[in-house]
């Protein structure tokens, strides 16, 4: 939302914006209610999220936060909280662009410089299942098409880097 409103402020220097071009605000201002929401169920469940998501890691992968036999779980967790706090704020805010530029960019060269690929598709693969396990569907719905942003930018695209 915010990027979009940046966006709009530059493409309509000095003139009206259209109803085309104001169509985004529309979509926001009526899934508002939903998002916040979602934003607040996300929060009240973050920690049994993440908790679940780490049990089925460790039951399906059970080497994949040992890397070089290093117990990497207490920084998995810590990292994986802070992802999905800034998930839950893009789906408030509609804004995932936001997401990206603010954050997973910065991120993901993190990831890439401690290997981390492969947990993190892992992880934001496992956490979408969870996800639609635990919230109700409108909400994992506004939820998940983030998650997937996540996995692609921290852990496939950065495999081909």
């Amino acid at each position: 939302m915010l990027s979009k409103l940046q966006q709009l402020g530059t493409n309509v220097d000095g003139r009206y914006a259209s109803d085309d071009e104001l169509q985004f605000m529309d979509t926001y201002i009526n899934s508002f209610d939903s998002r916040v929401e979602a934003y607040r169920q996300i929060k009240a469940v973050e920690k049994e999220i993440v908790a679940t998501v780490l049990s089925r890691l460790q039951t399906s992968y059970p080497k994949l936060l040992f890397p070089k036999g290093e117990d990497m779980q207490g920084k998995w967790k810590q990292d994986t909280l802070r992802v999905l706090r800034y998930s839950a704020m893009t789906v408030l805010l509609d804004d995932p662009e936001l997401l990206r530029q603010q954050f997973l960019y910065w991120f993901q060269s993190i990831m890439q410089a401690f290997g981390a690929q492969e947990a993190c598709n892992i992880t934001y693969l496992v956490m979408q299942d969870v996800v639609k396990d635990m919230l109700p569907k409108n909400i994992a719905d506004l939820l998940c098409p983030v998650l997937e942003i996540n996995r692609n930018l921290l852990g496939l695209q950065s495999k081909n880097s």
